[in-house]
Order: structure tokens, then sequence, then C-alpha cells
């Protein structure tokens, strides 16, 4: 059974999410400061965190940063509403996806249940090819890491994702609405900070020179096309 861990300073509602997602047969932990989340995280095996922005104390960027050095599951943020540069912030240093408060509790289990199932997916494909080979760069689907001249490394969900869908359409000009609706599950409402984001740590992590990318390369006025000489 998949299982989550929930950090939020709002102890009851954090007690109504475990009581939510456990009717979906999802298990939950939860604990109230970043300190204590990263501590839940050394003792157990999660396929999922719950994050809210605003704690006291190790707030919730601090804890998310502290996170991604050791770990590469799904995370999905908590934000204020209309808090955007929180949402842009929250991206770029790691999280897969944000929900605003006050939110449904139904969204909430829906891109949860997306998280999950999207993080696990390609590890279950039986007989594919486990492997994609480029210049310079290599995809190993079973331990969604990818290996460069830096090294091997696990990529945050989103990012593997993001990276493996362009890398399988070689070649192939997509549309930003093309991409969001298969790397988030959901339908595209013109938001692109979500994958401008994503992209941004790609290049990152896995070129040279960023602002003039190998592999991940901006089509102007249309969306991104992996590089077909690569």
């Amino acid at each position: 059974m998949n299982k989550i861990l929930i950090i939020d300073d709002d102890r009851e509602l954090c007690a109504l999410i475990k009581r939510s997602v456990q009717a979906e047969n999802i298990e939950a932990d939860f604990c109230n400061t970043g300190k204590e989340g990263l501590q839940k995280l050394r003792e157990q095996e999660y396929q999922l965190v719950v994050l809210d922005v605003m704690m006291p104390g190790m707030d919730g960027f601090e804890t998310l940063e502290e996170i991604r050095k050791e770990y590469s599951l799904p995370i999905l943020m908590f934000t204020s509403k209309n808090d955007s540069i929180s949402k842009v912030r929250g991206l770029r240093a790691g999280a897969d996806d944000y929900l605003t408060k006050p939110f449904d509790m139904d969204e909430l289990i829906a891109r949860i249940a997306s998280l999950i199932r999207r993080y696990t997916r390609f590890n279950q494909q039986a007989g594919a090819i486990q492997k994609l080979n480029f210049d310079g760069l290599q995809i190993d689907l079973e331990n969604r890491s990818v290996t460069t001249s830096n090294g091997t490394f696990e990529l945050p969900p989103k990012e593997f994702d993001l990276l493996l869908y362009c890398a399988k359409h070689q070649g192939k000009i997509l549309t930003k609405q093309q991409i969001y609706e298969e790397v988030w599950g959901e339908e595209y409402f013109y938001d692109d900070s979500n994958i401008m984001a994503i992209i941004s740590r790609l290049r990152k992590k896995l070129e040279v020179n960023p602002s003039s990318p190998k592999y991940i390369q901006t089509v102007k006025g249309i969306g991104y096309r992996f590089n077909k000489e690569v």
C-alpha cells in the first residue's frame, strides 16, 4: 500500500487529509515541523510528501531543499491563494506540483494519486526498454536516473517524466499543451510556469551550457523539442 507524509503545522488539517486518503487506500503519517518531517523520511519509506510553505522555524522552502538533497520522491506543496511567487519558487526548488489553500479535498486526493502513479509507472513496464542513450546522456527508466559527464543521479518525478516524454519523441516539436497534459495528467490552462520551471531545472543539471541547450530545445512560440542530432 502506498504511504504519504504530510508536513503542515495545522494539526486539524493533517488529520483530515490522513482520514481522506485512507478512505482511498493510501496510508499517511503527519508531522508539524520541517525538522520532524526530515526525521520521518529517514525512518520510513514514503511514496509522496505533502508540504506546506508557511510553517514556524524551518519553512516549507527550507524543508523542500533539504528533502531534495537526499530524496527524489514526489512533493506537492501548499501555497496561499494568488501567491504566484511561492508557486514558482517551490517549482524551481524541486516541487512537483502545488495546490492553493483553501482547496477541494477531492482535487488533493486526485493530485496525490496522479503523482504516485506517474512516479511508479515506468518501473512497472515488464519487458520495456530500460535505458535510452544519447550523446553524453543516458536515461535509466528502471532507476529513474540520468547519467551525464557529471555522474549518475536521480531526478525528481516531474523532471524525469518531462525529460523522458521529450526524449521518447526525439525530433518532434511538442506543444506546451501536449507536455502539460502528458506529464501532469490534467487539462492545460495556459499556465506555463510549471513547464518553464522544470525545463530550467533540467538544463542546469544536464547541460554544459544551459543558455544554449543541447538536449531540450525551445521552439519559440510553440513549445520544445528533444534534439534529433544527439
